[in-house]
């Protein structure tokens, strides 16, 4: 597609704001509601919602026009100065990418080293929820959708132990006199404390590994039910993941790719029926054997083990995952919208951070080495 002339919005306000309709397979969330159009409507933007983005939330375009939005096409909407989504550009939206674009989504460019190339070669800014990362270290714009991958992790596992979906037969919580299912849970962070809380409450007997001692000591006073915390190593992997009914796998490194921690000799020695939840996917995946799979076709049978590795998770609930997204991302909207970016930046400094490409340029250290670049640094990419 060609450029829309407009200038690039890094320094000048970004009047119009674009929602294009997710169109990545089984995606139904959506990145703005009507309550948010409304808010920024309110704040003198025009907001240019693509005509059914809302649907698979039960948004309808009535909805969208009664709070504000204008109802446009696909093309009208990728037009806009600043575009919001949910997930990252699919090939077939690579024509929309353009100099004078912001982009803002999650784009996870370590397991989609094809969308980093788009979006360097269209030179399109791109500021990446995943890569928003407050001085303490905490990733606000994943926050919500991790706890949601979390705790569909334990719940997905429970389904998938059942013998009608190929697991081992096995209940979560066992029940009198007959012992519960043993989880193992790799990485205490928002992803895999969520999924061991939940599997904890079914009664599952849960085993909870991190390699910072001092995230597991922060956990303690929550701790509950049959959960077990335990400092990460090889060795205690090798151990633990054999005899697991359910392993998830939790690990992240913002912007980077997941380390492998089990490799596929260690998925042969786990039991026949046994799953695997890969939430990690979306990073490469942390274990060696996961391939990612999708909401309509998501388990995939390897050495006798179940694998679940679905890229979108939080899509299987849209409508809770979308109202969590907005509640974080809107804030930004606002500053970046009436701002631009390079003043928004001084008033939400964590947003450097979430700069991935500039004009043509990798800003964020991790997501360079992903994809074997050399990073300039955000503000030198912003001038």
């Amino acid at each position: 597609m060609a450029s829309s002339g407009l200038a690039a919005p890094l320094v000048s306000p970004m009047a119009s704001i674009g929602v294009p309709r997710e169109i990545k397979r089984d995606e139904q969330r959506v990145a703005l509601t009507p309550d948010g159009v409304r808010e920024l409507v309110s704040q003198g933007m025009e907001v240019r919602i693509e005509a059914g983005a809302g649907h698979g939330v039960g948004i309808s375009d009535d909805d969208y026009a009664a709070s504000g939005a204008r109802l446009v096409s696909r093309e009208d909407a990728w037009a806009a100065h600043l575009v919001v989504k949910v997930k990252e550009p699919q090939p077939e939206e690579f024509g929309f990418l353009r100099p004078d674009l912001v982009l803002f989504t999650y784009l996870h460019l370590a397991a989609y080293p094809e969308v980093g190339r788009a979006l360097l070669e269209a030179g399109t800014t791109s500021i990446a929820y995943e890569t928003v990362q407050l001085e303490d270290g905490s990733l606000p714009l994943l926050a919500p959708m991790s706890e949601v991958a979390g705790r569909l992790a334990a719940q997905v596992g429970a389904h998938l132990l059942e013998k009608p979906h190929g697991g081992r037969g096995i209940l979560m919580g066992g029940c009198t006199g007959v012992r519960p299912a043993r989880v193992v849970v790799l990485g205490a962070g928002t992803v895999g404390w969520n999924a061991a809380r939940i599997a904890a409450a079914m009664d599952a007997e849960v085993f909870l590994l991190d390699r910072s001692p001092q995230r597991l000591r922060g956990l303690e006073s929550d701790r509950r039910g049959r959960m077990v915390t335990l400092v990460s190593s090889s060795a205690l992997i090798e151990r633990l993941v054999p005899g697991a009914d359910l392993l998830i796998g939790a690990v992240l490194l913002p912007g980077g790719r997941a380390p492998t921690l089990v490799e596929e000799a260690l998925v042969r020695r786990m039991k026949p029926g046994s799953v695997i939840v890969d939430v990690a996917i979306d990073q490469g995946g942390c274990i060696a054997t996961s391939r990612e799979t999708t909401h309509t076709d998501p388990v995939v049978n390897i050495h006798g083990v179940q694998h679940y590795a679905v890229g979108n998770m939080p899509g299987a609930v849209p409508f809770t995952s979308t109202e969590a997204l907005v509640s974080v991302t809107l804030p930004y909207i606002v500053v970046m919208a009436g701002r631009g970016l390079a003043e928004a930046v001084t008033d939400r400094p964590e947003l450097l951070s979430g700069l991935n490409t500039v004009n043509g340029s990798v800003c964020h250290p991790g997501v360079a080495r992903a994809l074997d670049l050399t990073p300039r640094h955000p503000m030198a990419c912003l001038r």
